[in-house]
């Protein structure tokens, strides 16, 4: 299951949060390239003092324990949100009548 769930985030292609059970620590921000046999590449990247490292790290399946990726983020602040009453007339949902079943 850990399998297709992972293959379906490497085609979707957008960052993960990767926890590796075996080394006790979080790739932050990741993307998981590729899938091969029980091998997974992941590529992310780093700030050390004043650089930023790019890497790529095939790691194994069941070293894996938890995979979890951002669903939204809402600015802080002072700041207004739009709702879809704000929302441009194209861009809405139509509303459909609900059928009666009598």
């Amino acid at each position: 299951m850990l399998h297709r769930k992972i293959y379906q985030l490497c085609c979707e292609g957008r960052d993960v949060w990767i926890f590796l059970r075996d080394q006790q620590r979080w790739i932050e921000r990741g993307r998981i390239l590729d899938i091969e046999g029980d091998l997974v590449t992941i590529r992310y990247e780093t700030e050390e003092d004043d650089e930023v490292c790019s890497w790529e790290e095939m790691v194994r399946l069941e070293s894996i324990g938890a995979v979890t990726q951002k669903l939204s983020t809402v600015p802080r602040g002072d700041t207004e949100i739009l709702v879809s009453e704000d929302c441009p007339e194209t861009e809405k949902l139509r509303r459909y009548p609900e059928s009666n079943p009598d």
